[in-house]
């Protein structure tokens, strides 16, 4: 899966060539899905490279399509600049100048679209970014930047519960401790009380079944 893009995305997600991908193709998330961006604008991206090709850098976007200045940060921070040759810190530092560029200004009369030499994105930052930007990251899960602390702690990753309720055996109740997400719960409880959660980590998703009591002493 590969992050969204002004000249090789389209507005909705597409298949692209790609020698690393099982199959030799890869999914291009949509612009559409960028926050603030939405059908509307990511159309008028769409219609304006197909009609004038291409857009050669950052300030060539900026006289061809308007952007608010959210519109050009969330753009920054899905990467949907990379195309440009420009790291997503220099794309944020650029983005108020891609906002405030008109159709009617000179061309080269803008100032601020090389930023100073900025320090790169970790991979925790980028997971937060694409996240943030898209509500999903393509190459990463937020998890797997925690697990060598969750390795200390002794936690089991999902995929290896089952292993670990095969050596207790059927008839032995094994504690465990796991990490990870709540990605989403049961809205309201059953009528006993019972809450079930989804709980979620790089390698796949865990039910949760939580009691009354347990729900009450530790929802917070």
């Amino acid at each position: 899966v590969h992050w969204p893009d002004v000249n090789a995305g389209r507005a909705d997600a597409v298949l692209e060539p790609d020698d690393d991908s099982t199959g030799g193709q890869a999914v291009r998330l949509g612009l559409a899905g960028v926050r603030t961006v939405g059908a509307d604008l990511a159309a008028v991206i769409d219609a304006e490279r197909d009609a004038g090709g291409p857009f050669a850098d950052l300030p060539d976007l900026a006289r061809r399509v308007r952007l608010t200045g959210p519109q050009a940060e969330a753009l920054a921070t899905a990467g949907a600049f990379g195309c440009f040759g420009v790291e997503r810190r220099e794309a944020l530092w650029a983005a108020g100048v891609v906002a405030g560029v008109r159709p009617e200004h000179l061309p080269g009369t803008a100032v601020g679209f090389d930023a100073p030499a900025l320090p790169g994105m970790t991979e925790a930052e980028l997971t937060v970014s694409d996240v943030w930007a898209t509500g999903v990251s393509p190459d990463s899960h937020p998890v797997q930047h925690l697990r060598a602390d969750l390795d200390a702690l002794g936690a089991v990753r999902i995929d290896r519960l089952d292993e670990v309720g095969r050596r207790a055996g059927p008839d032995t109740p094994a504690r465990v401790l796991v990490g990870g997400l709540v990605t989403h719960r049961q809205r309201p409880a059953t009528a006993r009380g019972v809450t079930f959660v989804n709980l979620e980590d790089e390698s796949g998703m865990l039910n949760v079944t939580c009691s009354e009591g347990l729900w009450a002493r530790y929802r917070s």
